[in-house]
């Protein structure tokens, strides 16, 4: 770890948000499942959630952008019923991109508040019981022959909005991370292995110096 490479990651650490999201509802095909996280990670997102279909994470062969994973917390719901739940008890907005006649455009949404993004599957969209756990729904308008677009170019469409707001707001211009959160995630980004074995083993994450230096001895 080069002290370089560890201000580079605190910058963009210190640029994410911790309150914009999606929820992910069966997206079962590795590259757009891969596209919506790297969009993710693109806007700042901290984590993404997800419904994963079968309890299975997509084919890691078929995910091209796989390597988002690494930046961002990918939070599994066993049903849409429970995200949707754990999501409102930290007080999000759940909006599912669905076209119908209540649909909002999805420019004239407020994403400074905290924001998750429903996308359904790619084949069927957003299922009924997602749809009824959501606050809301958006579309993106369209002008052609199609009425639809593919999940993971919607989801970049409405995230970069959401940046755009936030942005103006001023939401990219400070630290909006808690402390632990901020010094875990950092710890995690910059020594993956070593983080990996003291979840294993339950030791807590040794403190860096201010050139991502580990104080104290490496946990092996």
């Amino acid at each position: 770890m080069t002290p370089e490479r560890f201000q580079r990651l605190r910058e963009i650490l210190d640029r994410r948000q911790p309150d914009l999201t999606v929820l992910m509802e069966h997206v079962h095909k590795g590259h757009n499942f891969a596209a919506v996280l790297r969009s993710c990670d693109a806007v700042g997102c901290l984590e993404a959630h997800a419904v994963l279909l079968h309890g299975r994470m997509p084919s890691r062969r078929r995910m091209s952008s796989a390597g988002s994973l690494r930046w961002m917390q990918l939070r599994p719901h066993v049903d849409i019923v429970a995200g949707a739940r754990a999501l409102h008890d930290r007080g999000f907005q759940i909006l599912a991109a669905h076209l119908s006649e209540r649909a909002r455009d999805f420019r004239d949404i407020d994403y400074t508040r905290p924001t998750a993004i429903l996308l359904g599957q790619e084949k069927d969209g957003v299922t009924p019981e997602a749809l009824e756990v959501a606050d809301g729904e958006v579309i993106i308008p369209m002008v052609g022959m199609v009425t639809s677009l593919n999940v993971s170019v919607a989801a970049a469409l409405i995230l970069f909005e959401a940046e755009r707001q936030r942005k103006a707001a001023g939401f990219y211009d400070h630290v909006r991370l808690d402390p632990e959160t901020y010094r875990r995630t950092l710890f995690e980004w910059a020594y993956p292995r070593e983080a990996d074995i003291c979840r294993r083993r339950g030791l807590p994450y040794p403190k860096l110096d201010e050139d991502g230096e580990i104080l104290g001895p490496l946990p092996r």
